[in-house]
């Protein structure tokens, strides 16, 4: 990723600014109606569906798009609903959508991405108990894709690298590479940042074998990549680390 000039928007400074502080630090709401969530819909057609890395590629992207985007920032039409989340108790949810029903979410808030011919939207977070009527009809769970045997890594993107030993699902893998877009975002110097928006936050996401697992963990401990360690709300013991992100 290559730097740019002195010229950044002072919108994009602002956005990463709030995004650098970091996310988290509110406890839930005593309704749970009220708990806040960052909805994902995952393109999945029954025919042809996409390959597990590009999928997954697509919705890191997509969710670091959003949260630098200009209208979550200042003044933005969606400033309010997205900083209700990011300081909140942080989570997200991924669903999957075929046809009629890719089209439907295309409706609703958000940003989609697509990478490889793969697509993702990240939605604009709200209230779990005011999910919009198309996209709480959305599957959770249920439709598996294979991992690529081998994913070529660009060295001129990151790379976020998922731990295989988890065997997360799919949808639990999205919204981890989704955790790691913004925790890698909010990282790196407002610079690089904003090379990497330039470039439509493109990335790789791969899976890590032990051996490889242990080797990124040395990196995160040096300071040359950030992990994410997950709440263990599903599918995983709480404090795993999911990803680890290497810009």
């Amino acid at each position: 990723m290559s730097s740019v000039g002195s010229t950044i928007d002072a919108g994009f400074v602002a956005r990463h600014a709030e995004l650098a502080r970091g996310y988290g630090g509110g406890g839930d709401p005593e309704d749970p109606a009220l708990v806040q969530a960052m909805q994902m819909v995952l393109h999945i057609p029954k025919n042809d569906p996409p390959a597990r890395g590009a999928l997954l590629a697509a919705a890191a992207s997509a969710v670091v798009a959003l949260c630098l985007d200009e209208r979550v920032g200042p003044d933005g039409e969606w400033e309010e609903r997205y900083l209700t989340w990011k300081r909140s108790r942080i989570r997200k949810v991924a669903r999957r959508a075929r046809g009629a029903q890719w089209l439907a979410a295309q409706e609703v808030d958000g940003v989609t991405v697509e990478f490889a011919g793969a697509q993702a939207r990240a939605l604009v977070p709200g209230p779990v108990g005011e999910v919009d009527p198309r996209i709480r009809r959305l599957q959770i769970s249920g439709t598996e894709l294979p991992a690529a045997e081998e994913i070529a890594v660009d060295p001129e993107y990151p790379v976020l690298w998922v731990n295989a030993e988890l065997g997360m699902t799919v949808g639990k893998a999205a919204a981890q590479v989704g955790h790691a877009s913004m925790l890698l975002a909010g990282a790196l110097p407002v610079g690089r940042a904003y090379a990497w928006a330039a470039q439509g936050f493109r990335c790789t996401v791969a899976e890590a074998d032990t051996a490889h697992w242990a080797e990124l963990q040395r990196r995160v401990v040096e300071g040359g990549a950030v992990a994410v360690r997950d709440a263990g709300f599903t599918e995983v013991a709480p404090g795993s680390t999911t990803v680890i992100a290497v810009p």
